[in-house]
């Protein structure tokens, strides 16, 4: 059984959220700030954390950055679904930045929700890695796509399964362009919005992480209203 870690001080979602993931027959643990989630999150290791920003403790970003802390990274980083109001495009970088995997913007609709949600759960799957490229090394930047394992400049970079996902696309298909509207069914599901922005800022955060300089990638190149393609 999935489990799921709801942190949210709003009561009234909280019961909605509880009762929909039940339904589905997920397992819920629910916390209403910042330090409960983090003390659930240790005891009970959820598969999916869903998470809102405006906790009354700590900002949601401090229990994101707290939750990619390095005693975790021995096991595959749990998935974190921010479900914010907050709509400003800093708001949703900071999140993006401190190790979240998808942003979802309050109010929204709950099978949309829970279309997000199954994606997310997927992406932690042991699921075999795609023919073809597997291992790109370059100067400065290695990814081994088996080992999921990253290094830039001697490195270890810390990569969300949202990232891992986008990355693994791309690598497996070097020089090919891959269109938006792929990247999106095969990481997220069913098309949501606008792709263009939404593909925007992950890639963006990866090539801050793995890019020598983010402003002119080398590797991870945008072709202007069409798709994303790797480049060794």
């Amino acid at each position: 059984m999935t489990r799921v870690l709801v942190v949210e001080d709003d009561p009234q979602l909280v019961r909605a959220l509880v009762i929909n993931l039940r339904a589905r027959h997920y397992g819920v643990d629910a916390a209403p700030d910042g330090t409960t989630a983090l003390r659930l999150a240790a005891a009970h290791r959820p598969d999916v954390v869903m998470l809102d920003l405006g906790l009354p403790d700590m900002d949601g970003v401090d229990v994101i950055k707290a939750l990619r802390d390095k005693a975790l990274r021995g096991r595959t980083p749990v998935p974190i679904l921010v479900l914010s109001a907050r709509t400003a495009s800093e708001d949703k970088a900071a999140a993006l930045d401190a190790g979240a995997d998808d942003y979802i913007t309050k109010p929204f609709a709950m099978d949309a929700l829970m279309v997000r949600l199954r994606a997310a759960a997927r992406r932690t799957e042991a699921t075999p890695v795609p023919s073809g490229v597997t291992r790109v090394e370059t100067d400065g930047l290695t990814v081994d796509l088996v080992a999921r394992k990253a290094t830039r400049d001697g490195h270890d970079v810390l990569l969300t399964a949202t990232e891992w996902h986008l990355l693994e696309i791309l690598i497996t298909s070097p020089g090919r362009l891959v269109p938006q509207k792929d990247l999106l069914r095969q990481v997220w599901g069913p098309p949501h919005g606008d792709p263009a922005p939404y593909l925007r800022v992950y890639m963006a955060q990866l090539r801050r992480k793995l890019e020598a300089d983010p402003s002119r990638p080398r590797h991870l190149i945008t072709e202007p209203g069409t798709g994303y393609r790797f480049e060794t």
